[in-house]
């Protein structure tokens, strides 16, 4: 799960796809965070991402750093725990102008059952689950 966090940190933005009806949607993302022992990702309770993620919470995140590319697909769950909001907002400071812990839009999703896997053209795939 380290490896994962550092890889998406790395990239800075990453592209996360969700399901609406029956049709994929992917947009690009850029938070990501490790807080106990889970990775965190974050959006507004206001967006389609996160209306799609309740309905159906098994999404996949791609991304790559020039030379690998990582695909993780993993169960989104919500955390409207306050500490978890706090902990992704202060990685992320910037965010504090558009967001607050408290204001009833911050919302952050770990990833349960994941499995990520690294991938190019060089050398073989490596998966890890989490």
């Amino acid at each position: 799960m380290q490896s994962v966090y550092e890889f998406l940190k790395k990239c800075g933005t990453y592209y996360l796809a969700t399901v609406e009806g029956d049709q994929p949607r992917v947009r690009p993302f850029g938070t990501i965070d490790l807080f106990e022992n889970k990775l965190y990702i974050q959006t507004g309770k206001v967006k389609d991402v996160s209306a799609q993620l309740h309905q159906n919470p098994k999404a996949e995140i791609c991304a790559f750093d020039g030379e690998r590319w990582l695909r993780v697909a993993a169960e989104f769950i919500s955390d409207d725990r306050l500490e978890a909001k706090e902990h992704m907002l202060d990685s992320y400071p910037d965010l504090k102008a558009m967001y607050k812990a408290d204001d009833g839009n911050t919302e952050v999703f770990y990833m349960k059952n994941a499995s990520a896997t690294f991938s190019s053209f060089t050398q073989a795939p490596v998966t890890v689950e989490f």
